[in-house]
């Protein structure tokens, strides 16, 4: 494999079901986890970060009227729900799973330890760190690149509905050319909705690769995770 510990950034959505990607659908998270479990036997060491938008978008609720904080509070709270139904689904692929949240919820949850989490890596198990930074104005992408970077992984490995990045939303543009390869000044400069700002950020403070991939193909994770070129790599 070409890289030991990695960080899977996955939707909210692909948790859902396959057209609205709302709710939870048992196949899809099953799917996930048998892919994860198949990385985690050939002993790369990897930690998830799930978010919430097959329950809730604290952005779209703010949007609508409810105080900014309260919502993004509500959002963080449905990727512990996402966090506990992976971690159920990897489980009963044999292999050990441990919830680290940044919200306190002691009855379902570790509180996140940056030293707890990367022993609970050594050990094999895949962790899913749920509620993303703890504090509202954040996305879970942020979150993402926040975590990879304290845990000390390889890479960030961004799941999407799509094969990589895109000049425009290939969907309804014809014309809409896929990048191989792009910088971190790249994504900001051209406003690539890839991830948000401060996740690339940071990620370009800490020189840590970004890959997109499409996750819908089976066997793409483990394909990424050994080095192949798929999808869009950002990166310096």
């Amino acid at each position: 494999m070409s890289y030991r510990r990695i960080l899977l950034k996955l939707s909210g959505e692909a948790l859902g079901d396959p057209d609205e990607g709302h709710g939870f659908d048992m196949a899809a998270i099953g799917r996930i986890a048998s892919q994860v479990a198949g990385l985690s036997r050939r002993g790369v060491e990897v930690a998830i970060v799930c978010g919430g938008g097959n329950i809730l978008r604290g952005a779209s609720f703010a949007s609508n009227g409810m105080e900014r904080a309260s919502a993004d509070y509500m959002g963080m709270l449905g990727t512990v729900l996402n966090a506990l139904a992976l971690s159920s689904a990897i489980e009963a692929e044999g292999i050990a799973t441990r919830v680290l949240t940044a919200l306190e919820i002691r009855q379902v949850a570790e509180p996140f330890v940056r030293r707890r989490a990367v022993t609970h890596l050594e050990k094999g198990r895949v962790v899913l760190l749920a509620g993303g930074t703890g504090n509202p104005y954040f996305t879970t992408d942020t979150a993402a690149a926040l975590r990879a970077t304290e845990l000390g992984c390889d890479v960030l490995l961004k799941a999407t509905k799509v094969d990589g990045v895109y000049s425009a939303d290939p969907k309804t543009d014809p014309e809409a050319v896929r990048y191989d390869h792009l910088t971190y000044m790249d994504v900001l400069r051209d406003g690539l909705r890839v991830m948000d700002g401060t996740a690339i950020t940071l990620c370009m403070e800490n020189r840590l690769p970004v890959v997109v991939f499409d996750m819908f193909e089976d066997g793409n994770i483990e394909r990424v995770v050994r080095g192949e070129t798929i999808g869009t790599t950002i990166g310096s």
